[in-house]
């Protein structure tokens, strides 16, 4: 497997992770800037050992945080990791696939 030179996160996702920093922002002080501090050492887990979480679907994989109910969806490419959702375990879980069909995404799946 080639190593990981690139992270692209799909503008869904980013606005995903905007929204949990917020929401824990207010139920907290400073608790959504550690909400993102996971979310970033979950990406950096999933460049080092990408294909170590059991597959959604041919190409996608899910990796959960360790201190919050949330779990990256991302796709390995050549030299590339998609970010496609960093979603709420919780909240309608298969949401993602949506991502990957619309067509100035191509079907990713």
């Amino acid at each position: 497997m080639a190593q990981v030179k690139q992270v692209i996160i799909l503008a869904a996702a980013e606005a995903e992770l905007l929204e949990g920093v917020a929401y824990y922002n207010q139920q907290s002080e400073g608790l959504g800037f550690e909400f993102a501090a996971e979310v970033q050492r979950t990406i950096e887990r999933i460049i080092r050992y990408p294909l170590a979480w059991n597959p959604l679907s041919k190409r996608t994989r899910r990796c959960r945080t360790n201190r919050f109910p949330y779990g990256v969806i991302y796709q390995i490419r050549i030299e590339e990791l998609l970010i496609v959702s960093i979603m709420h375990m919780k909240r309608e879980p298969d949401s993602w696939r949506n991502r990957l069909s619309r067509p100035q995404e191509g079907n990713l799946d």
